[in-house]
């Protein structure tokens, strides 16, 4: 198969979708890899690197995905990459559909077969393709928030550690799943007042006994809600509902009765977002203000950390990137029920309920699609 590496074009993404080290597996299977100019060189990766292995290094993005089969990106495709999409061409990327009713449109129109790496998903209900990047995200929010709470950042001007004789900062992180946890993990050891607000009881009973104590539970309800985040320094939303937007959890009334230049990081922001007034920002312009407080919402926080990223990501993806480069898209699902899960549409048809309800558009069941 012929699998193809483009150069990301979303703003401040330096992230690549696969390093030299994933190329050179499927070289070694027979497939043929070609990879975008320069593609790797924000993570640190020289053509060079993809040369040794094997690639083909192509310099116009056109001739790349009009002779690729498989397309392996890191972002959904933005309006300037829509014309590459076409029918019999499979793209496997994280595509958060739900949010992102131009790019499902798009997909539809052209017939392009999309498989996501955000709903590829385990038996055990486990997202293993979404839970490097959730793991780099939330341990990001932590370290954004509390770079963002200094006074000349815009924010209240604490220390989130707090010093011998005054308090440590409060953070409350909404969502105790990979991304969730991740953040509470790095705000117990910047030795921060740590909260962290789940439903899911048996995900809080686990924090609970790795950290004995040195960050509080609670379970999930608006008044808990609420009353967490009106003496809170740092509020990190980390809510993820399988390939649908998330649910608004955090009100601008609610903001407004927070405490002046507290902070709001929201990682579910490729999904819309949990909080009322969240809306995509970038590296180069991050914050914005509501009310008196601050919110972070970049929608790529890992291309920040595009090294680390990279090869975290490839880690996860190689697997079944091969998968559906030796067996095909449709025989590779058949075999495997886990990445099924991720096609969200072929043939101009959806495959995701979550993203057909989001749009109020039709789909055809999964099962009719493998038959």
């Amino acid at each position: 198969m012929r699998v193809g590496v483009p150069r990301e074009l979303k703003e401040s993404e330096y992230r690549v979708a696969m390093t030299p080290a994933g190329v050179r597996e499927l070289v070694a299977r027979g497939h043929t890899v070609l990879v975008e100019h320069s593609a790797g060189e924000g993570s640190s990766l020289p053509d060079a690197d993809y040369l040794r292995v094997g690639a083909r290094i192509v310099a116009d993005p056109d001739q790349l995905w009009g002779e690729s089969e498989l397309i392996c990106k890191v972002k959904e495709p933005i309006a300037e990459e829509f014309h590459r999409l076409r029918e019999g061409l499979v793209l496997f990327t994280y595509l958060h559909l739900a949010a992102a009713r131009d790019c499902t449109q798009a997909i539809l129109d052209t017939g392009t077969t999309a498989i996501a790496y955000e709903t590829v998903r385990l038996p055990n209900g486990s997202l293993p393709l979404l839970a490097p990047m959730s793991e780099i995200a939330g341990r990001m929010a932590t370290i954004a928030g509390a770079e963002h709470l200094q006074r000349p950042a815009g924010g209240r001007g604490v220390l989130l550690s707090g010093v011998p004789g005054v308090r440590a900062g409060r953070v409350v992180v909404i969502g105790a799943g990979v991304a969730g946890s991740n953040a509470a993990a790095i705000a117990v050891g910047m030795h921060a007042e740590v909260v962290a607000i789940d439903r899911d009881l048996a995900r809080l009973a686990a924090l609970d006994t790795v950290y004995q104590g040195r960050l509080s539970t609670l379970a999930t309800s608006e008044h808990v809600i609420e009353d967490a985040c009106l003496t809170a320094d740092l509020v990190i939303g980390a809510v993820l509902v399988v390939g649908a937007r998330a649910p608004r959890l955090v009100t601008d009334n609610l903001v407004a009765a927070m405490l002046p230049g507290s902070v709001l990081v929201d990682i579910s922001v490729d999904q819309g977002g949990c909080f009322e007034s969240t809306r995509p920002t970038t590296h180069s312009d991050p914050t914005y203000r509501v009310h008196d407080s601050l919110f972070y919402c970049v929608a790529n926080m890992p291309g920040a950390v595009p090294h680390t990223s990279t090869h975290a990501l490839t880690n996860a993806t190689l697997p079944y990137a091969m998968a559906i480069a030796d067996l095909g898209w449709l025989q590779a699902m058949r075999e495997d029920p886990a990445l099924a899960l991720g096609l969200n549409a072929v043939s101009g048809r959806l495959v995701s309920a979550p993203v057909a309800e989001a749009h109020g558009l039709d789909h055809v069941e999964l099962e009719e699609v493998l038959a």
